[in-house]
């Protein structure tokens, strides 16, 4: 089931340097509280790293790709050691001639196999590790070699300006929805060019929909509202950087306040199925996109693995791209969906190419 995926798709480099996915309605959605268990996706650790704000007992960051596991637990070791402004530069947030001294300070820390990979893949750590993941040289590829066809820099500073709503969408219909813009970015975003360059052809496998009309479309909605000029998602996406827009858990509002919680965190290499296994049921999960890579008999099961995994009032949060999955769909008498919660998150959503943010509740009593 799962495992034939594992068997189709090459886990061994970094395919996410970074969550693409918003942590701000990943934390609203899911709302847990003091002392919980979390399960979570752990794909490059972002989002878990956001969870420990919420001063959970346990963060379990789980992730079938070993070298995804090593990347997380490099920014859990850099967290715990580093202050906020060393591990902006160490990661590549900010410019640093020093990543070579800041790792030798914190390798002694890393588990024997994360210490064999970044010394043997150190230049990684050199270019600016969030630089490094193939969904980020796909972005990359955009800005530096189909965007300057299209708009200059001018142009794309602009856009980015910060200007009321209304004169965002103006810029957008007048100057920046060109015929170029059209055609160039539906060739670069459709699911041939996706697939061989940011994702794997085998995470598409499910997608029945035009690719590149429906990323058009969702991308076009973010760029009319006033929200783009401080989207981080949209500002890598359109600059190859984040600029000064970091993702939560590199905000000083809540890095500290991660920090000291950084101990709570656990990295695990397996299913999310296989995580409950080891440490019991959840009161909350983050989990991510992963119905999207699954047909619908996989998803059925593991849906059901997922709940049974899951206390009383849990709440499952995750992300559907284009590929329509609802775990309360399939299993209506012991899930609630949380539709206006979901509806609201959504619209809010910086991770604007995704269709729908989905909280499911599960066992809600009086229900």
């Amino acid at each position: 089931m799962e495992n034939q995926l594992t068997s189709r798709v090459n886990f061994e480099f970094i395919r996410y340097a970074n969550c693409w996915e918003d942590a701000d309605i990943l934390l609203a959605g899911l709302n847990p509280k003091a002392g919980s268990k979390i399960l979570s996706i752990a794909s490059a650790g972002d989002n878990s790293f956001s969870l420990l704000i919420t001063n959970p007992s346990l963060v379990v960051a789980v992730d079938v790709n070993a070298v995804q596991l090593y990347l997380v637990e490099l920014k859990k070791v850099c967290i715990k050691h580093f202050s906020l402004e060393e591990s902006l530069m160490f990661l590549g947030f900010k410019a640093s001639t020093t990543r070579k001294q800041l790792y030798k300070t914190i390798e002694a820390e890393l588990s024997a196999e994360a210490k064999h990979y970044w010394d043997a893949h150190f230049e990684q750590i050199e270019k600016g590790l969030i630089h490094q993941g193939k969904f980020e040289n796909y972005f990359q590829l955009f800005c530096k070699k189909i965007l300057p066809w299209i708009h200059s820099k001018k142009t794309i500073a602009e856009l980015l300006r910060l200007k009321s709503e209304q004169a965002q969408a103006t810029f957008y219909q007048k100057h920046w929805c060109t015929w170029r813009w059209q055609l160039l970015f539906k060739i670069f975003f459709s699911k041939y060019v996706m697939g061989k360059y940011g994702r794997d052809p085998e995470f598409l496998k499910e997608v029945k929909v035009k690719v590149s009309e429906f990323i058009f479309k969702k991308a076009e909605t973010q760029l009319q509202s006033k929200h783009a000029q401080t989207n981080f998602i949209l500002h890598y996406t359109l600059t190859a950087n984040f600029g000064s827009n970091f993702p939560h858990y590199l905000r000083e509002e809540n890095y500290e306040r991660i920090k000291a919680n950084i101990d709570c965190l656990k990295i695990v290499k397996g299913y999310a199925e296989e995580a409950i296994e080891t440490y019991g049921k959840f009161d909350a999960m983050n989990l991510s996109n992963i119905f999207e890579y699954l047909d619908a008999e996989t998803f059925s099961k593991v849906s059901t693995a997922l709940v049974e995994g899951s206390n009383e009032n849990a709440r499952l949060g995750y992300w559907n791209l284009m590929v329509s999955r609802r775990i309360s769909s399939q299993l209506s008498n012991q899930v609630h969906y949380q539709s206006e919660l979901s509806k609201q998150l959504t619209n809010s959503d910086k991770g604007f190419f995704y269709n729908q943010f989905i909280i499911d509740q599960v066992n809600l009593k009086n229900e």
